[in-house]
């Protein structure tokens, strides 16, 4: 395409002087009047002062076509060079005013992935071949111009937009200038080498700037005028938060850190219970190809202002609310129902790519369908892939409060039953939310560090479904006031559990609390291994010490049940369950002990209440699936174990997605009216899927794995779907199984070519109706084409 090209000033306006003749320009008419020959002196003058009066664009004759192509006239300052008014060409002594405009003819971004710019930058990673840096330091660029550039005589600036209403006051167009020496904390650009019409630039950006995609224009002006390259897309500027730099507010100083919650593309998340933590390997894939521009869609698709996107407690609270879909029409659907036959059920997903993948296809059409720990492992993606560090938590018996209370409320009749519709508040055996890394400017001193941020939409927020950035600083001390949401974080982590109970006249009252049932082996990846970390000691202080109390305390003071403690009761009989081991295993009989303990001098005779529920992970109620009640007596200062038992036959039609169960106890010592409650989560354990490579992992080299499952139930297994993903070695892929019969082992073979080198992990499930969390991970190292070659 031509350039774009100003219209030549009127003829009225120009004067007694001859036509002009210049390419893809109309001709300027003429009047017949011409000057002397000889006055030079006048003629010059009278070019000089229209020069000034009336600038007009024009095209370089014989230009080459990269000039069409990669610049844009927006002014000339020296139309005396002309022809005159019988045709004649442009004499010696006038010259070629093209040759002394400056066009930009191309621009290098120098985007090698071993070069300085993306190593330095540390994002070298990705997988396109986008421009992507990080803000608050410098990068390299080549400008190619028409001619040598003057210093004296000549000028230079780039232009940065980004958003749809770019604007200069908001940091959305950024001028970089041109000076002599860089200096941190602002748009800057300076000459560090010259190679005849070849300027490469350092440019610094601030620590503070806006992220996303910006477009690059490069403008010239000298004394014959002013040009701008044309905007080419392949020159965009991918602008991420840096970690690096300790200006930025997402600054980490740990460089091992920094290897695992920014550049980690694989990691763990845990489920189940606090006893039973299971752990499946989850692929971020953050790099990816395709993974960043998704990212910045969500953010597109939030219609919030880029100007705020430098703000990494603006930017985390808008992904919160787009990765879910209630409000917004976010990335993913949450579905506890059980029925997901219109979409993906969410124990199959092992990772985040075909989820923002698909998202961004469709072009914004919510993924099907999404539980805690997908909402969670796709947040620490977007937020690893835009720069700011992140970790995937989860907390074992979650607390979720409806009510604001921070307390965990559970309602009984006059027979001891739970009141189900008054039970609004629950437990979750297992919760799901993403850690992130950031100064809190916004709060009091000793804020900042690590933030609780979770997309699973659970409440509102400012009329959202968000949650957080909430300081773990303050939850930890019981700052339920600070924003975002430490209040319902606080109560996740820390709510104590009372047990109410009907009185005839209706009401109720507390006749028992737990201190220390919520908020449970927290956990997360370790850095620099596999492991689990228990994290706990950071969201709150050890339970039942004075600090732990106090932050209790202050915390529910804020609530909407301030004075709904009661004084401590009688403690000489105490009741527990107890698991041996990794607990009971899917397809078997489960067993546990209840134990009773009586402190006191007296004989004690207890009527011990027991249910066991079906629940959803959440802590909802599903079905109830046995009941008992018996009468037990204790010796003085003696323990009675009672075995629990519940039969295969009993839970093999009612189990649901986690194969989560809850044991409720309640009891009632006889002789001292004392009430005893307790509730107890566990899981039926389900097997791993073994995954063995056969043959050495090459590049570019076909291998195999072998894949091996046993079934443990005693039922056939209907329609079984496999599948398996690993950066670097496959994309997402299905393989319909079949049917697998009752304790039937089964193993197959799959092929796949490797294309990155390193550590990578391959990544296993399996999906049917009948048994759900079934998964393996397999290391494959895999080695580089050139180095097996030598």
């Amino acid at each position: 395409m031509p350039p774009v090209i100003h219209s030549v000033r009127d003829s009225s306006a120009v004067g007694r002087f001859p036509t002009v003749t210049l390419p893809f320009v109309e001709d300027v008419e003429a009047d017949k009047e011409e000057p002397a020959e000889n006055d030079v002196n006048e003629e010059s003058a009278c070019r000089r002062w229209l020069r000034k009066a009336c600038p007009c664009c024009y095209k370089r004759p014989g230009g080459d076509d990269d000039d069409v192509a990669e610049t844009v006239v927006t002014g000339v300052d020296d139309p005396d060079k002309e022809e005159g008014a019988n045709g004649e060409k442009p004499t010696a002594e006038e010259g070629n005013l093209n040759e002394l405009l400056l066009n930009v003819r191309s621009i290098d971004l120098m985007k090698s992935k071993t070069g300085e710019n993306l190593v330095e930058h540390h994002t070298n990673l990705y997988q396109s071949d986008k421009f992507v840096i990080r803000r608050g330091q410098s990068f390299q660029m080549w400008i190619t111009l028409s001619r040598p550039f003057d210093p004296h005589t000549d000028k230079l600036h780039l232009e940065l937009k980004t958003g749809p209403l770019p604007a200069l006051s908001n940091g959305t167009h950024v001028i970089v200038p041109l000076v002599e020496d860089l200096e941190d904390g602002r748009w800057e650009a300076a000459v560090v080498k010259r190679d005849d019409r070849r300027l490469k630039l350092s440019v610094n950006s601030p620590p503070t700037a806006v992220i996303g995609r910006y477009q690059l224009t490069v403008e010239t002006s000298c004394a014959n005028g002013q040009a701008t390259s044309r905007h080419d897309p392949a020159d965009d500027i991918y602008m991420l938060f840096n970690p690096w730099c300790e200006g930025d507010s997402v600054f980490l100083d740990s460089e091992e850190e920094r290897q695992e919650f920014v550049l980690n593309d694989v990691g763990r998340i845990y489920y189940g219970t606090h006893l039973q933590i299971g752990d499946r390997t989850w692929d971020y894939g953050q790099f990816n190809n395709g993974t960043l521009a998704a990212c910045l869609f969500v953010l597109d698709r939030s219609q919030t202002p880029n100007s705020g996107w430098g703000d990494p407690v603006n930017v985390t609270r808008i992904i919160s609310a787009m990765i879910n879909s209630p409000d917004d029409l976010g990335v993913l659907e949450g579905n506890w129902s059980g029925d997901y036959s219109r979409g993906t059920p969410p124990t199959v997903w092992s990772g985040s790519v075909e989820i923002l993948q698909q998202y961004y296809e469709s072009r914004g059409t919510p993924v099907r369908y999404g539980q805690c720990w997908v909402f969670a492992g796709v947040f620490t993606t977007v937020l690893r892939c835009l720069g700011i560090p992140a970790r995937t938590v989860t907390n074992f018996s979650s607390a979720h409060d409806t009510d604001v209370s921070l307390t965990t409320d559970i309602y009984l009749d006059e027979e001891m039953e739970p009141i189900e519709y008054l039970n609004a508040d629950s437990i979750w055996n297992f919760h799901v939310w993403t850690d992130c890394w950031m100064s809190r400017p916004d709060l009091p001193p000793g804020n900042g560090g690590w933030q609780t941020v979770d997309a699973t939409p659970q409440e509102t927020s400012q009329g959202m479904f968000r949650c957080g950035p909430a300081s773990l600083s303050a939850i930890r001390n019981g700052q339920v006031y600070l924003k975002h949401d430490c209040a319902f974080v606080f109560a996740e982590v820390n709510s104590d559990k009372i047990y109410w109970q009907k009185n005839k006249d209706g009401t109720f009252s507390q006749f028992c609390s737990e201190k220390n049932t919520v908020g449970l082996s927290i956990s997360t990846k370790a850095v620099g291994s596999d492991e689990r970390e228990d994290i706990t000691h950071l969201y709150k202080h050890p339970e039942g010490s004075e600090e732990e109390r106090i932050a209790v305390e202050t915390a529910c003071s804020y609530g909407s049940k301030a004075a709904a403690y009661s004084s401590p009761t009688a403690e000489d009989v105490s009741l527990e369950v107890i698991m041996e081991g990794d607990g009971p295993r899917m397809g078997e009989d489960a067993e546990l002990t209840i134990r009773l303990r009586n402190v006191s001098s007296e004989p004690r005779t207890i009527t011990l209440h027991s249910q066991l529920a079906v629940m959803y992970y959440t802590g909802v109620h599903k079905d109830t699936v046995k009941k008992d009640k018996v009468d037990e007596e204790i010796l003085p200062n003696e323990v009675n174990d009672l075995t629990w038992e519940l039969k295969y036959d009993m839970y093999k039609n009612q189990l649901i997605d986690h194969s989560a169960l809850m044991l409720t106890l309640s009891a009632r010592v006889r002789e001292t009216q004392q009430v005893l409650a307790t509730q107890f989560s566990f899981r039926l354990r389900t097997p791993d899927l073994v995954i063995k490579p056969v043959g050495k992992a090459v590049v570019g080299q076909k291998m195999k794995v072998e894949i091996s499952f046993t079934n443990p139930l005693p039922l056939v297994l209907k329609a079984v779907i496999f599948h398996l993903e690993g950066t670097g070695l496959l994309p997402g892929k299905k393989i319909h199984y079949g049917d697998i019969g009752g304790h039937a082992s089964v193993s197959f073979v799959e092929d796949f070519v490797p294309t990155l080198p390193g550590p990578r992990k391959l990544l296993a499930s399996l999906d049917c109706r009948q048994l759900t969390q079934v998964h393996g991970v397999s290391d494959i190292a895999v080695e580089d084409k050139s180095s097996v070659a030598s």
